[in-house]
């Protein structure tokens, strides 16, 4: 099955992610599709959810987390100067949304960012973003000359700024590259949340843990 779809308490991944961008206000969603791309389709269609929920059909072809953003953008019925959120799928986290967005919706993007172990570090500098590093490879891009932070899979983005900056990017590209090239140029802010609790749901072990974090969240 999908990633979005696999149980945590009694509900897919999916909807425990819908739920909370709906009771944090959001107004509309669009899900990206595209491994067992139908199965996620089938459930919306009879899981009806409070909020308006789009497909973004990329079962012909991986996108990439920022082509999958590009294709998405459209399908929200929004103004360009109003911003969309983006949140992974396999996040759960005591974040904040609505405040985070209303304390950020001015900027061209917001990256959700906290000071907790990962291999992978965003440098951010005077709240933005300047660089990235793998602390296992040693690769680095952009510069070190900063903070270093992990990134939640937690953001906000413009379409206006995609609109200006995305068109001659390739089909299928990533988002984090996208903003490495554009932040000397565009300012790619950074709020760090030194509170934040997040668990990454990503492989079939994490489940018993998700499942005893969605408790400590909702006593």
């Amino acid at each position: 099955m999908p990633k979005a779809l696999v149980p945590v308490a009694g509900q897919p991944l999916l909807a425990h992610t819908l739920s909370t961008l709906t009771r944090q206000g959001a107004t509309e969603s669009v899900v990206n599709v595209h491994h067992f791309g139908e199965q996620i389709i089938d459930h919306l269609a009879t899981h009806p959810y409070p909020i308006p929920v789009h497909i973004s059909d990329e079962r012909s072809a991986l996108l990439n987390t920022g082509g999958g953003l590009r294709k998405a953008l459209p399908l929200f019925g929004q103004e360009d100067s109003t911003p969309v959120l983006i949140h992974n799928v396999d996040i759960l986290s005591n974040a904040d949304l609505r405040a985070f967005y209303e304390r950020n919706r001015q900027f061209p993007a917001t990256l959700l960012v906290s000071p907790r172990p990962s291999t992978r570090q965003l440098i951010i500098r005077e709240g933005r973003l300047i660089g990235w590093t793998n602390l296992t490879t040693g690769e680095v891009k952009g510069s070190l000359d900063g903070e270093q932070y992990a990134f939640s899979g937690i953001h906000l983005f413009s379409p206006a700024l995609g609109a200006a900056t995305m068109s001659e990017w390739p089909e299928a590209f990533s988002i984090m590259d996208y903003y490495l090239s554009i932040c000397h140029d565009v300012e790619i802010h950074a709020e760090v949340c030194h509170d934040l609790r997040l668990l990454d749901v990503g492989k079939a072990d994490s489940i018993t843990q998700a499942e005893q974090f969605l408790s400590s969240l909702n006593p």
